[in-house]
């Protein structure tokens, strides 16, 4: 991230709460991890993790090991999880493409 010039370092973190929105709202979590890493070879990009209480590594990391067992919530399908979010986006739009670049 520090690698960024400081104007898309706002815009990228603009677009990942964007994101965290559209997941908030389209799948009521109980809560959302971000993640970033890039450990082993330079690149960008983010994890958006929508998490409820009840699924089966809460509290820990969705990495990390399992704390319970039971109904797994079904994941939407990813066209229509990928088109909902589009849509929430291109919904707020105007405040995404106004941030200084």
């Amino acid at each position: 991230m520090t690698d960024l010039a400081p104007a898309d370092r706002t815009h990228l973190l603009t677009v990942v709460m964007a994101v965290e929105a559209a997941l908030r709202q389209l799948m009521k979590p109980d809560k959302i991890n971000l993640a970033s890493f890039g450990n082993m070879v330079p690149h960008l990009h983010w994890h958006v993790i929508p998490r409820h209480t009840d699924d089966p590594h809460f509290p820990e990391s969705v990495w990390g090991p399992i704390q319970r067992t039971g109904a797994v919530r079904v994941a939407p399908d990813n066209s229509v999880l990928a088109s909902a979010i589009d849509s929430h986006l291109a919904a707020h739009a105007t405040a995404l493409t106004q941030q200084p670049r």
